[in-house]
C-alpha cells in the first residue's frame, strides 16, 4: 500500500510539474502567497527533536518515549498521531478550493495546485531535515493526493461556470462545499489509515476508526479553515490569508503545549514504574517490555487510542504493589504466590496507582490482575498474559525461552489466560523480533 500511495503521488507530481513548467504559472503572486502559507505551516509542524527522535523509536505516538517499537512496527511509525502540520494542510485545501480573488476569477487549475503544494511542502521540510528530523514524506504524499482530489472535484466545475449555473451562490453552493470537505476528510482518513496499516501491520479497522474519531477535532478545524480562507480571499483578497490562518496557528501551538504536558506526565509514570526495578523487586526493563508488547497486542485486538493509553499506563505500573513485600519474589514473578497474596499485592498496587493521579481505569486494571481471567476486563487480560510471557521467556531453566513460554501460556488457556489474547500475542511475536526483545535486557 505504501508503494501504491507513493507511486500515485509521484505520478501526479511529475505530471503537475511538467505541465506547470511547460505552461508557466498562472497568477504567480497568488501561487507564491499560498505556497508561502503552506511552507510556513510545514516548517512549524510539531515533532520530536533530534535527541527525542533517537531516544524514541516509535516517534511521538502513544507508544513513545522509553518504550520499544511494538513488534512489526517500523521505526518512526506513529499512526496514532494527529495531523502535525494543520496549517499546511489547510493552506493546500484553500488553494484547491480557490475560485476568485477579490471578485476576479482564477484559472490556476488542478495541476498547478498540486505543483504549488508539493514545492511548498518540500521547502517547509528543509528546516526539519537540517535539524536531523525525518522528513514527513507519508503526510506529503497523502496531502498531494487529497489536495488533488479536492481540486479535481472543484476547479473544473468552478472554472467552466457549471457550479454557479447549477447551484448559484446561495445555500446550495455552501452545501456543495460542505459535502466536498466531508468527502476529502474521509478520503484522508482512509488513506492515512491504510498507510499506517502497511507500515505497522496493525489491524486496519481500529486504525481507520481512530482516524475517523479525529475528524470532529483537528480534522474539522483544518477543513473549516481551508474553506473559510478560500471564501474570504474570494471576497477580500490575499489579505485574508494571514488573518484567517492565525486561529489554526494558535491551535497548533496549543496542541504542542498539550503534547509536551502529556509527554512529561508519561515520563513521570515511567519513572514511577521503575521503582520496582531499582528496589530489586523485578528484573531490569520488565515494565517497559510488558508495556511495549501489551500495546502491540492491544492494537492487534482492536483497542482504540484512548484504550491503548490506559493499557500502557497499567502495563507500566502493574508490579507497583510488590513494593509492599518485605522480601522480593524471585525475579518478580508473582504467579507462584498463593492466590490470596497475589490479590493483596494487586489491591495494594491499585491503591498506589490511585494516589498517583492517573485515570481510575488504570488502577482498576492493576487491581484486577489476580482475578480469574473470565472476570477481568480485556486490558487486564492483556497485561496478565504479557506479564506471564515475559517472566517465562526470561527463565533460564529448561522450561524457559520464548517458544516454550508461549507454549506454556497456550496450555494454561483453560484456566489462567484468555485464548484470544494468547493467540494475538503469538501473532505479534511472529511478525518481528518480539521474543528476543521480550526476553532481552531493558
Amino acid at each position: 500500500m505504501v508503494g501504491a500511495v507513493y507511486a500515485a503521488a509521484l505520478l501526479l507530481t511529475a505530471g503537475a510539474l511538467g505541465w506547470t513548467l511547460w505552461h508557466g504559472l498562472v497568477d504567480p503572486g497568488v501561487a507564491l502567497a499560498f505556497g508561502l502559507l503552506i511552507a510556513v505551516g510545514e516548517a512549524v509542524r510539531w515533532g520530536p527533536g533530534p535527541a527525542a527522535a533517537a531516544a524514541v523509536p516509535g516517534g511521538a505516538g502513544m507508544a513513545g518515549a522509553a518504550l520499544p517499537d511494538p513488534p512489526g512496527a517500523s521505526p518512526g511509525a506513529s499512526p496514532g498521531d494527529r495531523e502535525a502540520a494543520p496549517l499546511a494542510a489547510a493552506g493546500g485545501l484553500a488553494y484547491a478550493l480557490l475560485g476568485e480573488i477579490a471578485g476576479v476569477s482564477t484559472h490556476h487549475g488542478i495541476l498547478q495546485t498540486v505543483t504549488v503544494v508539493v514545492a511548498a511542502s518540500l521547502v517547509g521540510m528543509v528546516p526539519h531535515v537540517a535539524m536531523g528530523r525525518p522528513p514527513a514524506l507519508d503526510r506529503v504524499a497523502c496531502r498531494v493526493l487529497i489536495v488533488g482530489f479536492a481540486a479535481t472535484c472543484f476547479q473544473p466545475l468552478y472554472n467552466t461556470g457549471k457550479l454557479h449555473e447549477w447551484l448559484g451562490r446561495g445555500p446550495y453552493y455552501a452545501l456543495f462545499l460542505l459535502l466536498l470537505l466531508v468527502l476529502t476528510a474521509l478520503c484522508d482518513a482512509v488513506l492515512t489509515a491504510a498507510l499506517a496499516r502497511s507500515r505497522t501491520g496493525w489491524p486496519y479497522g481500529p486504525l481507520l476508526r481512530d482516524k475517523l474519531r479525529e475528524l470532529p477535532g483537528i480534522g474539522s478545524a483544518i477543513c473549516a479553515t481551508g474553506a473559510v480562507m478560500a471564501l474570504a480571499v474570494a471576497v477580500t483578497g490575499l489579505w485574508a490569508l494571514p488573518v484567517f490562518c492565525l486561529p489554526l496557528l494558535l491551535t497548533q501551538f496549543s496542541f504542542r503545549r498539550y503534547a509536551a504536558v502529556r509527554t512529561t506526565y508519561r515520563q513521570t509514570i515511567v519513572s514511577l514504574a521503575r521503582a520496582t526495578e531499582i528496589a530489586g523487586y523485578t528484573r531490569p526493563g520488565h515494565a517497559r517490555r510488558v508495556a511495549g508488547l501489551s500495546l502491540a497486542v492491544g492494537r492487534e485486538l482492536g483497542l482504540s487510542e484512548p484504550g491503548l493509553t490506559v493499557l500502557e499506563y497499567a502495563a507500566l505500573m502493574h508490579d507497583i504493589g510488590q513494593l509492599s513485600l518485605l522480601d522480593p519474589v524471585p525475579a518478580g514473578a508473582t504467579e507462584s504466590l498463593p492466590a490470596a497474596e497475589q490479590r493483596r499485592i494487586a489491591l495494594l498496587g491499585g491503591a498506589v496507582v490511585r494516589q498517583s493521579g492517573v485515570p481510575a481505569d488504570v488502577a482498576l486494571i492493576v487491581e484486577r490482575q489476580a482475578d480469574p481471567y473470565r472476570e477481568q476486563p480485556l486490558p487486564a487480560r492483556i497485561v496478565r498474559t504479557v506479564n506471564a510471557y515475559d517472566d517465562l521467556a526470561a527463565d533460564g531453566g529448561p522450561l524457559g525461552g520464548p517458544l516454550r513460554a508461549l507454549e506454556r501460556l497456550r496450555l494454561a488457556t483453560a484456566r489462567d489466560y484468555e485464548p484470544r489474547v494468547v493467540e494475538a500475542l503469538a501473532r505479534v511475536l511472529s511478525r518481528g523480533a518480539g521474543p528476543a526483545r521480550a526476553g532481552g535486557p531493558g
